[in-house]
């Protein structure tokens, strides 16, 4: 059907659903809010806005699902991206004291956050970036600004470049205080700490500012994008400004370094106010975040404010600030009397301490809360306020405020009474400590020593003790030296052990303090006890003797056998000390068994043993000869042990000239009529013969046989020239012979 309209009617329709669209759009809702950018990692930052929102009166259509938020360059205003922050939270805004709330006041917490990037290579600008969202319309019962209605909100921070001097800036904005639902009350004093927290623990700075109004209208309450700055600011009703946003006496103020907000309004009304927090890093300005918010001033039932005196244990006057110092001293009452009045009825009232110019343990209340029960007359609270026993100003003068607070709305009233006092804690005596290590000092030990003795600590005012123990001029546990210890009654008892080994001969006493340590009133007191121990440590290396001939020019005594041929020695190790004594032998690249040597030690203290024995085989002639090391080491500290050598040959077989016949004669007469090789190399290890081979001269095996004793007749071989071969498994021997028959 609605293609059929005419094109007027169309056309009006449209804009008439666009008008209500925005109507509902920009119902005045805008009670606040903030933004804030925290960095995330690398280039990864959080930017969200925190809106605040009036529940009571905002129109649920303008609660909006997403904002966008506008990034420009503060030099040039060129825009550097456009980040669409959805709504991720909703919450409700609490009271201070949820027993204040007013029917009138209710407000809700709006969310919106994105994580962004903001590359090093692009945020570069050394005058830095900011941020903005545009909105409209704040409340229009709003009373210190012209055209509440129509007035919007640019949401604003300022943020440095990411990269300063070619290195990474990292940097989160502050985060405001979280923001109050309280109200103040006419003629009362309103107060309310807006301080933030850093992330770099840059420092920051607190002042007034006029709320910024920007670009957005009734007739576009939400710009598709913020536009670049400047933006403009709202307009202050005939007689305010910056400097007196909320009408009082004083007007509205905020503390430049702690953020303490206070008013003392004179007028009725709901009043919009701006705060602007500048960070500063080496006193350089980095940044700022700003927040505008609400504060509505009602007229409240008149709150008394209550009151409080003191009076001192066994006196009759109060105390008189200003004038009276109390003294606490040994023998001395450490407890106050505190007297607290309220003409209002049903009043509960609450006790706090703060300390003026010490830190430390405070005072304690008997009772910290009180009702007033008899309604239109006073009612008198009592408590007791007891100083610790440790209390210790050292000679000076304490300052503590003793706070008494209504729960009266919009805000307690209190009354502060300032107690000026010294304090001297009871006497203590020192911890004591005993030892069972016995009068003769120092103690004497010897490497291998256990050394051991107990110690015990008491207190005179059985106050808990510690053992502690330390060395002068070492470290107990770096030579292995420990002290366990445990209660035992009153006391404490503890064990002190030590394995001494080889490293404490570098230090020829140790000094070990022990100490006794008790805590009374977080003072420390302690006695200390000195044990000293004397390390006894002499030595002389031990001596090995043996029927070995000496060396020779340095090198190791040579013993010849042969095969079979049986060698022994025995060796003899002593030592005066006398230290435990070990001997061995050791054969250079090879095993003594088999090798045909065996080597019987007997070990002991002081002396030891050893018979060597070798019955030569082959191995010593495999290896060319054997070398043996025998080692006497004793057990005991920088031990040098006593080591000789000995080399071991065997005695190869005489071999006699090798003269083989070059003809024979087997014709018949029994004269030279074999072919024999009587003066063969004998068989000796691995040299061993194989065979005895005849061919002849075409090569044809004619003879063969492995018996050394052989006597070969020629067979009925016709005569000639024939050739041998003798082949042994490591050599071979060859040649020719003559058959003359």
């Amino acid at each position: 059907m609605m293609g059929h309209l005419p094109i007027f009617f169309r056309t009006g329709l449209i804009l008439l659903l666009v008008l209500l669209a925005a109507a509902g759009a920009r119902a005045t809702h805008i009670v606040g809010g903030e933004m804030d950018l925290q960095r995330v990692a690398g280039n990864q930052y959080r930017l969200s806005l925190n809106l605040y929102f009036d529940a009571l009166n905002g129109n649920a259509g303008a609660l909006d699902q997403d904002l966008t938020a506008s990034i420009f360059d503060k030099t040039t205003n060129r825009r550097m991206q456009d980040v669409v922050l959805p709504l991720i939270g909703n919450t409700l805004v609490a009271y201070s004291n949820i027993a204040c709330t007013v029917p009138s006041l209710s407000t809700r917490r709006l969310i919106y956050s994105r994580l962004i990037e903001l590359p090093s290579n692009v945020y570069t600008n050394g005058a830095g970036y900011y941020a903005a969202i545009e909105r409209c319309c704040r409340n229009n019962g709003i009373s210190n600004i012209q055209n509440p209605g129509d007035a919007g909100q640019t949401f604003y921070l300022e943020f440095p470049a990411v990269v300063r001097g070619g290195q990474p800036f990292l940097n989160s904005t502050p985060k405001i205080f979280p923001p109050l639902s309280d109200y103040a009350c006419r003629g009362e004093l309103f107060y309310y700490s807006f301080a933030g927290q850093d992330a770099d623990q840059d420092s920051l700075v607190y002042e007034l500012a006029t709320p910024l109004n920007g670009h957005a209208t009734p007739g576009l309450p939400k710009p598709p994008t913020a536009e670049p700055a400047p933006y403009a600011p709202i307009q202050w009703q005939p007689g305010l400004n910056v400097l007196n946003q909320i009408p009082g006496n004083p007007a509205l103020t905020i503390d430049r370094i702690s953020g303490r907000l206070q008013v003392l309004p004179q007028q009725l009304g709901l009043f919009v106010f701006g705060i602007k927090c500048s960070e500063y890093r080496k006193g350089m300005k980095i940044g700022e975040v700003r927040r505008d918010f609400q504060l509505q001033v009602l007229s409240c039932p008149r709150n008394t404010t209550p009151s409080m005196s003191m009076l001192l244990t066994g006196k009759t006057q109060p105390y008189r600030p200003g004038l009276d110092t109390l003294r606490l001293t040994t023998g001395t009452s450490r407890c106050l009397t505190l007297r607290f009045t309220d003409p209002d009825p049903t009043t509960t009232l609450s006790l706090s301490l703060n300390p003026v110019n010490f830190t430390g343990v405070l005072p304690t209340f008997s009772i910290t809360k009180g009702l007033v029960q008899t309604a239109g007359a006073p009612d008198t609270l009592i408590s007791r306020l007891c100083f610790p026993a440790c209390l210790n100003t050292r000679g000076k003068v304490f300052l503590l405020d003793v706070i008494v607070s209504d729960d009266g709305c919009s805000l307690p009233k209190r009354d502060t009474l300032r107690v000026a006092f010294t304090s001297v804690p009871d006497p203590n005596g020192n911890p004591v400590i005993s030892s069972t290590a016995g009068p003769a000092r120092p103690l004497r030990a010897r490497p291998g020593d256990l050394v051991t003795f107990t110690l015990t600590g008491t207190d005179p005012d059985n106050d808990p003790v510690t053992l502690e123990m330390t060395g002068r001029g070492f470290s107990p546990a770096a030579f292995g030296a420990q002290l366990s210890q445990a209660p035992v009654g009153s006391q404490t008892r503890g064990t002190f052990t030590w394995r001494v080994d080889c490293s404490a001969i570098s230090k020829p006493v140790f000094e070990f303090e022990f100490t006794a340590a008790a805590s009374p009133c977080n003072e420390r007191q302690a006695t200390s006890l000195v044990v000293p121990i004397q390390i006894d440590y002499s030595n002389q290396p031990p001596v090995l003797t043996t029927s070995l001939p000496p060396d020779s020019a340095g090198l190791p005594p040579l013993i010849r056998r042969r095969l079979g041929e049986v060698y022994e020695v025995a060796l003899e190790g002593l030592d005066a000390d006398p230290n435990p004594l070990v001997l061995t032998a050791t054969g250079k690249s090879f095993d003594l068994a088999a090798a045909g040597i065996t080597f019987t030690p007997q070990n002991g203290t002081g002396r030891a043993t050893g018979t060597f024995r070798w019955t030569p085989d082959c191995e010593a002639v495999r290896q060319n000869g054997l070398e043996v090391t025998f080692r006497l080491q004793e057990t005991t500290c920088l031990a040098q042990p006593q080591m000789r050598t000995v080399r071991l040959e065997v005695i190869p077989p005489v071999v006699p000239p090798f003269m083989p016949p070059n003809i024979f004669t087997p014709n018949g007469d029994d004269l030279n009529a074999f072919f024999r090789l009587p003066n063969l190399p004998p068989d000796f290890c691995d040299s061993r013969l194989g065979s005895i081979k005849v061919f002849s001269r075409w090569g044809n095996e004619v003879y063969r046989t492995t018996n050394r004793d052989f006597k070969w007749d020629g067979g009925n071989l016709p005569g000639g020239v024939y050739f041998y071969l003798v082949e042994y498994t490591d050599r071979r021997f060859k040649g020719t012979v003559t058959i003359a028959r």
